[in-house]
């Protein structure tokens, strides 16, 4: 079922990878990240829930019989099986009455409640998330410096790349990684998060689980999300942000119940906090840090404008770190390993920590400007001497940059790399 049109992904050698260990294998992600062009490329034969042919009958004959689903060769494709909860137990047991891998692609954009979903899969269905496009699969990165390298504390030497003007660095925040808007002019592709959010808002949340939710308190709670992108704040600063901004009060469960079923739509998608195998003595936080999914929804709930970050650099440095970690998250994904930030209770901050599976751990700022690379240096090597005194020394120190014309290692050992230059 291969595309002409499509762009490869990194994670078409996880599903490959997973299709070769598992009888099925579940791409979840939200909306319009790629999933079902991710799942063709790869299945024999598709399902398509949501096919509006001949007044959805496919819809129809699944209700009637929900084995006509599984109907056709494999790897076969069953795209948005959410909207029949029973067929993931169905996929089990196909699954075992087969007994071999790499039968079927389930794709979901919602995770439904565990209610009518009676056993987990586990051992027989894998799960992977799809992301939306990181500047290395959109094309946006030259993709002269891996971050495999670094994390393995490889040489670089001095490496030039085409410096961006911060007006592009703008423009690939607000467009997004949204695998519709690929060369599209930026005008029309701006469209799509505001779009999305729309969407989100009057009809997914809602649709999710048939739950009734205030459409006002969604949209305000997604603003203060978007206020609050890449920081670490809970439901109370969430609360008193709503207060203090809109002049609403919202009760804490009631937020609460609204962040989880955004999570649900993978519209959300925090950053853990990092505890590795840290023997400092130091104690950590445990709050995670608050992501979109993309950074183009968090600019579209807030209105952005290119005239408008280009007025506003703080604002922008926390849209453009939601950016590096959303492709930091990608590419760590890629390579076997997990994406985290660190945080303690001496104020001590690491914006990105890549752990890689045999336990080793990069530390990575990121600022938007080399201007910024003197400090973010001394924040890195200082928190990289405490950890080595407390026997977890990390593997690499690395400054990710928007703005500069060259990648490279400083004398004291930390990476300079642009985004626009790193790939997986």
């Amino acid at each position: 079922m291969k595309n002409d049109l499509y762009r490869s992904r990194l994670a078409d050698q996880m599903l490959s990878e997973h299709l070769k260990a598992f009888g099925a294998v579940c791409v979840e992600g939200p909306k319009w990240c790629g999933k079902t062009w991710l799942a063709q490329h790869q299945a024999v034969s598709a399902c398509m829930i949501a096919d509006p042919t001949d007044n959805f009958a496919t819809r129809g004959r699944v209700e009637l019989d929900i084995n006509y689903a599984f109907s056709g060769g494999k790897p076969h494709l069953i795209d948005e099986w959410q909207e029949f909860p029973a067929l993931w137990d169905a996929t089990r047991y196909h699954v075992d009455q087969n007994a071999e891998p790499g039968q079927f692609i389930l794709t979901g954009s919602s995770v439904p409640k565990t209610k009518g979903v009676m056993h987990s899969g586990t051992g027989r269905i894998a799960s992977m998330r799809l992301r939306t496009m990181s500047l290395w699969e959109s094309g946006n990165s030259e993709g002269l410096v891996s971050l495999a390298d670094l994390c393995d504390g490889k040489a670089i030497g001095i490496v030039p790349v085409r410096r961006p003007e911060l007006r592009e660095i703008i423009e690939l925040i607000l467009r997004g990684g949204w695998p519709g808007t690929l060369g599209m002019p930026f005008k029309y592709a701006i469209k799509t998060p505001v779009e999305y959010v729309r969407q989100i808002i009057e009809k997914d949340i809602h649709r999710l689980d048939n739950v009734k939710r205030d459409r006002r308190k969604v949209d305000l709670l997604m603003r203060s999300l978007a206020r609050n992108e890449s920081t670490v704040v809970g439901v109370s600063t969430l609360k008193a942000d709503i207060a203090t901004a809109d002049g609403v009060e919202i009760a804490d469960e009631t937020i609460a119940s609204y962040l989880e079923a955004l999570s649900r739509l993978f519209v959300i998608e925090n950053q853990k906090p990092f505890a590795g195998s840290m023997r400092s003595g130091m104690r950590l936080r445990k709050a995670e840090k608050r992501h979109f999914c993309d950074p183009s929804l968090a600019a579209a709930l807030m209105r952005a404008t290119p005239e408008k970050l280009e007025k506003d650099l703080r604002t922008l440095g926390f849209l453009f770190e939601g950016l590096v970690e959303r492709d930091l998250r990608t590419y760590a994904e890629s390579l076997g390993a997990e994406l985290y930030h660190y945080q303690d209770y001496e104020n001590h901050e690491i914006d990105a920590v890549v752990e890689l599976s045999d336990g080793r751990w990069a530390a990575i700022e990121v600022k938007l400007g080399v201007n910024q690379e003197e400090s973010a240096a001394a924040g890195l090597k200082k928190i990289a001497a405490q950890m080595s005194a407390g026997g977890c020394a990390p593997s690499a120190l690395i400054i990710v940059v928007g703005l500069a014309s060259a990648a490279y290692r400083r004398k004291d050992g930390v990476y300079v790399v642009p985004i626009t230059a790193l790939k997986p």
